[in-house]
């Protein structure tokens, strides 16, 4: 309060009885002042609202408007005032009904000193307590708003490391501003040949190009809805709530190529199912970016060069082969080794993700998906999909969020 004092409106039909409220305190002293007094109900509210008064000291039985009426109204406008009731013995049952307005206290008639100044210490009391609250609970606000960042990326670690329970997880969402169901993509980022080809590079200097990164990403993403934070490892993770094209993902490795010269793996998961799923997502992108140091330069190429292609009806393994400059049986027998699957595998691999991501994220006809994932026709395109997901592709769209999609297909 700007006002050291608390504002005190006596409201009582009675002059003597004001008159005796006001003259048997030493106000200051309380930290108090009367700043009004009226001698119905309808005048103190028209007052109480005037000076957005503290404390309220109200007659039960006066016209006009009664202190029943006042104090219903005076809880609905001024919800922190605290209110005393000036009540005789008389009025007992009336008084009770005041008491279930929620009332601080109340004082008999005619006032006792002693017993007024006890009555107003304690309501004192309640209002310091109160300011304090307040002034704490909006501490405590400012340093959630101020580390907000903060408190979300160490939620997300315990989230994508599989400590937290269901209920918890709910809870944190809500209290930490993000959006309360599953993410629908989840992306693992790493950059391991740049670093070790830098053998002497400093920690300092190393952290400043991790800090670069994900700068970038976060200014390439900035319209989405996302959280971008290191795990325990130091791999970098984004988690998004809103569908991001392939072509941003590609944008973002372009970026990071030009300007810190460095190429990174990147791996882009759908996330299918319920909350808990993050975690197994998470596990999953682990394996396949651990597995990714193990891969040849030659098989990374390959399939980069599928990734960028694969939609086009002229992809081969001769013609991948020939880009490359190797023969295609030894790069098929490089494929199968490294990645676990033969070349065609590889191809249906990348087009059944994309077509998975548009069903997912599009209302684009099924004969458009088809078109864009390479295939000739829309039946040819839908006895390859029900080969490796089980379903129609219009059944899997029905269905999206009970179908899982094998990543090790």
């Amino acid at each position: 309060m700007n006002n050291p004092f608390w504002k005190v409106l006596i409201a009582d039909d009675e002059p003597v009885i004001r008159e005796g409220i006001r003259d048997s305190v030493n106000w200051s002293s309380l930290q108090m002042e009367v700043k009004a007094e009226a001698e119905d109900g309808e005048e103190a509210l028209e007052l109480a609202l005037e000076h957005s008064i503290d404390i309220l000291l109200a007659d039960l039985n006066m016209p006009i408007m009664d202190g029943i009426a006042l104090i219903k109204q005076i809880r609905e406008k001024l919800p922190q005032c605290k209110i005393v009731i000036i009540t005789g013995h008389d009025e007992f049952t009336y008084a009770q009904e005041a008491v279930r307005l929620n009332v601080t206290d109340y004082i008999l008639k005619p006032a006792d000193p002693n017993q007024l100044k006890q009555v107003l210490d304690s309501v004192r009391l309640e209002l310091e307590t109160s300011v304090k609250q307040d002034q704490y609970i909006e501490m405590a606000s400012n340093q959630i708003s101020k580390n907000l960042s903060m408190l979300r990326e160490q939620f997300c670690r315990d989230w994508i490391e599989g400590r937290l329970e269901i209920a918890d997880i709910q809870k944190q969402l809500q209290f930490l501003e993000l959006p309360l169901r599953s993410p629908e993509l989840f992306a693992v980022l790493q950059c391991p040949e740049y670093f070790a080809n830098k053998p002497l590079m400093k920690e300092k200097e190393k952290q400043m190009f991790m800090f670069s990164i994900e700068n970038i990403v976060s200014e390439l993403l900035d319209p989405y809805n996302k959280v971008i934070f290191r795990d325990e490892t130091g791999l970098i993770i984004i988690i998004l709530w809103k569908y991001v094209p392939d072509e941003m993902f590609k944008r973002i490795e372009k970026v990071i190529q030009e300007y810190l010269k460095m190429t990174i793996n990147m791996y882009v998961e759908l996330v299918e199912g319920e909350l808990e799923e993050v975690s197994v997502v998470y596990r999953q992108c682990k394996d396949l970016m651990k597995n990714e140091l193990t891969i040849s330069p030659i098989v990374r190429r390959a399939r980069q060069y599928i990734e960028t292609h694969f939609a086009e009806p002229t992809i081969t393994l001769e013609l991948v082969a020939k880009t490359l400059q190797v023969s295609p049986v030894y790069l098929s027998r490089m494929i199968k080794q490294e990645l676990g699957m033969s070349f065609v595998s590889l191809v249906t691999n990348m087009k059944m993700k994309k077509a998975i991501q548009l069903l997912n994220s599009t209302d684009l006809p099924i004969v458009e998906i088809a078109e864009q994932v390479g295939y000739d026709t829309q039946h040819y395109f839908s006895t390859a999909f029900k080969k490796v997901m089980g379903v129609s592709p219009i059944k899997y769209r029905k269905n999206s969020g009970e179908i899982k999609w094998d990543n090790s297909y």
